[in-house]
């Protein structure tokens, strides 16, 4: 996720869990509250309930990922906060998405199909692209070298 589209100060994450509306899944909590910009940012929270380093960055990561994958869905103008529930290090990542869809509907934060928009070039992460597709050759085994 882009450096601009997250939550990164500590006073932010605070107004968010205090004056924000919460919804709550077994996997992780959600906390919102419009913050007046025309893009919506997002946070990211894991604490040693979830297990050790190795384990909360994976679940930060897995979450993350989730969100990102649908960012063009989520209405501007919104601050997220997204709470990690010990549940998540169980979930597979289909889960994860439904779960989040679930609570971003919830909280009404969830585009309609009609609102979607199409991405702006500069908003687009880069992706590589194939300039030519080259012919797989069917006679070579896994094995074999060229």
């Amino acid at each position: 996720m882009k450096r601009r589209y997250r939550l990164r100060d500590q006073e932010t994450f605070k107004r968010v869990r205090q004056t924000g509306v919460t919804y709550a899944h077994p996997y992780f909590v959600l906390c919102v509250l419009p913050n007046g910009l025309d893009i919506s940012r997002a946070g990211f929270v894991t604490s040693r309930r979830i297990g050790k380093a190795v384990v909360r960055n994976r679940a930060r990561r897995r979450l993350s990922e989730t969100i990102r994958l649908m960012w063009d869905l989520i209405e501007p103008g919104w601050d997220l906060v997204w709470i990690a529930r010990p549940a998540i290090n169980e979930a597979d990542f289909t889960s994860l998405q439904q779960a989040s869809v679930r609570l971003l509907r919830r909280a009404k934060v969830l585009r309609t199909d009609q609102e979607t928009p199409e991405r702006q070039s500069a908003d687009r992460d880069p992706s590589p692209q194939r300039a030519e597709t080259f012919p797989v050759r069917s006679d070579l085994k896994m094995d074999q070298q060229l």
